[in-house]
């Protein structure tokens, strides 16, 4: 029996449940979290693919479910699986077969590996993002696309980041398409929610430096002493930063743009802004000359 046949035969035994119908109520309610309103209501959402899940698994998160397709796992997907087998003979998750026919109308992507589970939301309140004594922060206001959101994520996992907050009606972190951009970094990042007043006055009570990014800035992004406690903060491509940032800024910061556009993409620019404080705090003064 080759590696493959035991762990299929290892989830059949371990699986209390069995769909091949399109039409099943577990299904249509997984069909149903598509929709941020339906997300909201359930306080659930959906992870896809072996290294999202596998993220999530490693930070803690407890699935409620997870959906099988038999025929598309790869040996990848091998540890994954007996994490799941383990972790649903000591809690409530359920184990669940599915055809390829019923993993392809539940999954966002063809390229899933065969594995989605069912999560519950993340805590998001700022008071539970742990700071470190020189704080690196990320507030993102707005954001529409869930593809740059997820994207901020990635980066921010990449450069070490202790946080990244969302503000002002940004897009759901919960949506699948987030996670997916990420790469599953919404679980590796400690991340919060609030609004733009009360992450500002959260930042002025925890003396982190606030450094806006913004077309109209008027300071050099490279200008700033980053190597103390600090927050990037990103607005949307569209509307950029609301008032509440603009004029409670410590430095407004702009990123040189030698062609016709007015703007880079907002993943790109929280990128460029990201590694100039891992520049600084590695050593290299930005003003050799001061």
């Amino acid at each position: 029996m080759s590696p493959k046949e035991s762990m299929q035969n290892a989830i059949l035994s371990a699986s209390a449940l069995e769909i091949s119908s399109l039409q099943n109520t577990r299904v249509k309610n997984l069909v149903k979290l598509t929709k941020r309103r339906e997300r909201d209501q359930q306080q659930l959402t959906t992870v896809e693919g072996v290294r999202e899940i596998d993220h999530a698994l490693a930070a803690g998160v407890i699935p409620t479910a997870a959906y099988i397709c038999l025929p598309l796992l790869n040996e990848e997907a091998a540890p994954i699986v007996v994490h799941l087998q383990q972790l649903a003979k000591t809690t409530h998750l359920s184990l669940v077969t599915v055809t390829p026919a019923v993993f392809s109308k539940i999954a966002y992507r063809g390229d899933s590996g065969g594995l989605l589970v069912v999560v519950p939301y993340l805590r998001r309140r700022l008071e539970d993002l742990p700071l470190p004594s020189t704080p690196f922060l990320v507030v993102v206001e707005g954001v529409e696309k869930p593809g740059n959101l997820g994207a901020i994520l990635r980066t921010a996992d990449a450069a070490g980041v202790d946080g990244v907050v969302i503000c002002a009606g940004a897009t759901d972190i919960h949506n699948p398409n987030v996670i997916r951009a990420s790469l599953g970094a919404l679980f590796t990042v400690p991340i919060a929610e609030a609004s733009s007043a009360a992450v500002l006055q959260w930042l002025r009570a925890q003396q982190i430096q606030i450094l806006a990014a913004t077309p109209v800035g008027a300071t050099l992004y490279t200008t700033p002493d980053m190597t103390g406690p600090v927050a990037i903060v990103m607005g949307s491509e569209a509307q950029g930063l609301s008032p509440v940032w603009l004029t409670a800024a410590d430095y407004l910061l702009k990123i040189p743009m030698q062609g016709v556009v007015d703007s880079l993409n907002l993943s790109a620019a929280t990128a460029i802004l990201l590694y100039e404080v891992i520049r600084q705090r590695q050593g290299f003064d930005p003003h050799p000359t001061r």
